[in-house]
């Protein structure tokens, strides 16, 4: 089986952003990008997807948290697709049900090449320590558009916006976990009666 590992660097007028990863990885992760809620989700993101990561973040925060978590799910994306390469051989699919105390969320995802998201998740608070609780949408919709995944994200319940971001996160993890994975069935076709994703 060929190594899935990628790198990616994105720089722009707002931000500098490096990430590598390895998908057949133990879920090791080494992440810094200045806002500390941020940091413990991709944390989450890496060791329950058992994807190893490593990211290097920074960018105008003084201004807002907006543009390094949406770089962030850009950059983190565009690797988490070029490690996957042609997509043969992998599950496709994946889907997970996460309960985190009194939260439940659901995630489903078809790594099809065609993104989209739907995201069913409220929250009661506007921030979560100093991070806009607005700003987890824009991360999904940037990685799911960048990884190439229809990702359906929704919070059946929960009262804690902690638990209800943190669920989100682990949900798409162990989502992401299953979808990757070689199908020993099938290791080298790709999962489509079109003949490619």
């Amino acid at each position: 089986m060929a190594e899935r590992k990628a790198s990616v660097a994105r720089k722009t007028k707002e931000t500098e952003i490096e990430v590598s990863l390895d998908l057949d990885g133990t879920g090791a992760y080494d992440v810094s990008t200045g806002v500390g809620f941020l940091d413990h989700m991709m944390e989450q993101l890496s060791r329950h997807s058992l994807i190893d990561l490593r990211l290097r973040a920074k960018g105008d925060t003084h201004i807002d948290f907006h543009h390094i978590t949406e770089d962030t799910g850009i950059a983190i994306g565009q690797a988490f697709a070029k490690a996957l390469g042609d997509r043969a051989g992998i599950q496709r699919y994946g889907d997970a049900l996460i309960p985190m105390d009194e939260t439940l969320t659901r995630v489903a995802l078809d790594a099809s090449n065609r993104p989209y998201l739907i995201w069913k998740v409220n929250f009661t608070k506007p921030k979560l320590g100093e991070m806009d609780t607005e700003l987890f949408k824009e991360w999904f919709q940037a990685f799911a558009q960048n990884a190439g995944l229809t990702l359906h994200v929704e919070n059946l319940y929960g009262e804690n916006n902690h638990h209800i971001v943190e669920s989100c996160y682990k949900a798409l993890a162990r989502a992401l976990r299953a979808a990757i994975t070689q199908d020993p069935r099938s290791p080298h076709a790709i999962p489509s009666t079109k003949g490619s994703l």
